[in-house]
């Protein structure tokens, strides 16, 4: 094993042919949050304190439901992006596939929760 140069010990140690998908796909929920997050706060901020048929009301319109809707989405698939790159950064063997399944399933889970509560909320 001394004499392997380094070429030799990197085949099969390859790209996963992923990482540009990857970045891209975090980029892009970067900027679609940077318009989003704004939009929430000011949709979202004034019904704090509401009574709640108040706040039944407001979500019933479009616009509110679907910039907290897509808030909600997109927020939590950046999430899971962006924790699967930690734990792909830090954890090793079993316990990184573990953790990246439990993220996954922990992600769609809050995000399916949080449409749902819109949506009951909504309709």
């Amino acid at each position: 094993m001394a004499f392997m140069t380094d070429r030799k010990r990197a085949i099969g140690w390859g790209s996963a042919k992923s990482g540009t998908e990857h970045h891209w796909h975090m980029i892009l929920s970067s900027v679609a949050l940077l318009i989003l997050i704004p939009l929430f706060v000011f949709t979202f901020g004034p019904m704090l304190g509401e009574p709640h048929e108040e706040v039944v009301a407001y979500f019933s319109r479009p616009f509110p439901a679907i910039v907290a809707g897509l808030t909600l989405v997109v927020g939590f698939m950046h999430f899971k992006n962006g924790v699967q790159v930690m734990i792909d950064d830090y954890v090793e063997g079993l316990a990184r596939e573990i953790a990246i399944i439990a993220m996954t399933c922990v992600s769609y889970a809050a995000a399916a929760i949080g449409v749902f509560a819109l949506a009951r909320l909504a309709l």
